[in-house]
């Protein structure tokens, strides 16, 4: 077991005393924050449960084993709302060969064309819910590339994984395919049949700027009112500013009065609008209850790609105002070594860290921690992940850093993460385990 403390103890129920948490994800009281948002507790396990929440120090807590933190910070597992687990680590055998976007989506179409097949989703699937389960994650949703022969293929293959990992990480999928196909009946009818069979009821779809982009939406949200789906999109991943779908899809929201979740991810382009145009769309955006994720690191790696010329701008949407609007926001990890991001691993302690310098959170309020946590947790229909509550599943990371400054410094790869109250093995999956699937480099 890789661990930074002493052994967990490993009697059903034990303590966790002097553990530094972010009260933004505590459901308990009595508790006060520091300047950083982190308050000091005690925290009993019970039967791999959450037994009590208590002001470090609190005389009357069970007898019982005890582990000392120091300080440590403590965080719930944490929740990714937004990745690409069938895409996963197909870079070694297909390259972006220029590092656009046009460049990421050339490349995977040609090897989804050339390489996945069931056998080969799967085993990349999989090596990435290891990661992620290594690092601490307690759910995902994943798209999934959904055109063609692939929905009959990849679809199964969520179902089995789902299954397969109950109990250690919870496995959404959501449907993926350029919003010009939802005018195509058979393919509609295709995808709902396989959402229906093997999903999580949520539809969706990437939407851009195309002429039929009302009458494409308005087939979305019929399709999930009728079938009673949520709907996840991805949005304007672009730095052109006239790139508004966003706005067509609050607008549709509204106009058919659409009651249940909407996700929208990326929303690049907002971030690049006309002061009141921006303000125009996220009044929009809230009316709408649309939740909203950037995807820090893959968009900052994508965007304002010129070559020979130096980056003028991050690539991530305005998600300080959302927030200050009362937009639910999140940041996840999005792609892991595919064209579309050559980097990641599915880490959100690493999201956390690295979308803190490029979004600027550290100077934006104490309670951003709930981007990765219990924001995604609730939007997902997550009851008990991503908080830290009395009755819960001891679903912890443990960490030895006592503030933010000690935490964003470092990795944090000494982490302890406890499944259930059990120290889990956090080793992580040698990359050559798939090598075997990447005979055709390119």
């Amino acid at each position: 077991m890789s661990t930074g403390f002493a052994a967990v103890p490993s009697a059903p129920s034990f303590r966790l005393t002097q553990a530094r948490v972010p009260l933004c994800l505590v459901a308990a009281g009595g508790l006060a924050a520091d300047r950083d948002g982190l308050t000091l507790v005690d925290l009993a396990v019970e039967e791999g449960r959450i037994a009590s929440i208590l002001p470090a120090g609190t005389e009357g807590l069970q007898d019982g084993p005890v582990l000392d933190l120091d300080g440590g910070i403590v965080l719930p597992r944490l929740v990714d709302c937004h990745v690409h687990l069938d895409k996963g680590h197909i870079w070694p055998r297909r390259r972006n060969p220029d590092g656009s976007f046009m460049g990421a989506l050339n490349s995977v179409m040609a090897d989804r064309e050339a390489n996945w097949s069931a056998t080969d989703v799967r085993a990349r699937m999989a090596f990435g819910l290891r990661c992620a389960l290594a690092h601490g994650t307690a759910a995902v949703r994943t798209h999934i590339d959904s055109l063609g022969k692939q929905i009959g293929l990849s679809w199964p293959v969520l179902a089995e994984l789902r299954a397969e990992w109950a109990g250690r990480i919870a496995v959404q999928g959501s449907p993926l395919f350029g919003i010009q196909f939802a005018l195509d009946a058979a393919h509609v009818r295709d995808v709902v049949a396989a959402v229906k069979a093997h999903g999580d009821r949520l539809f969706g779809c990437v939407s851009y700027m195309i002429p039929e982009l009302d009458a494409a939406l308005d087939v979305i949200f019929r399709t999930a009112i009728e079938n009673g789906f949520d709907l996840d999109f991805h949005v304007d991943e672009t730095n052109d500013a006239a790139a508004r779908s966003l706005e067509h899809i609050a607008d549709a929201a509204i106009r058919h009065r659409f009651t249940g979740k909407i996700l929208a991810g990326h929303c690049c382009s907002l971030a690049l609008q006309e002061p009141e145009a921006e303000a125009r769309i996220i009044a929009k955006v809230r009316e709408a209850g649309i939740a909203v994720v950037s995807l820090p690191m893959c968009n900052m790696y994508l965007q304002d790609r010129t070559p020979g010329r130096t980056p003028r701008w991050r690539g991530v949407t305005a998600l300080h105002e959302l927030k200050t609007a009362g937009v639910p926001v999140m940041i996840a990890s999005d792609n892991t070594r595919d064209p579309f991001y050559a980097y990641g691993d599915l880490d959100l302690i690493e999201v956390l860290r690295e979308g803190t310098r490029i979004l600027q959170l550290d100077h934006a309020g104490t309670d951003w921690a709930n981007a990765v946590a219990r924001t995604p947790a609730s939007l997902m229909g997550l009851d008990g992940k991503g908080v830290l509550s009395p009755g819960s599943p001891a679903d912890l990371i443990l960490t030895r850093a006592r503030d933010w400054t000690e935490f964003f410094a470092r990795p944090q790869s000494d982490r302890t993460v406890l499944v259930a109250g059990r120290a889990i093995d956090t080793t992580l999956p040698d990359h050559r385990e798939l090598d075997h699937l990447m005979g055709g480099r390119s």
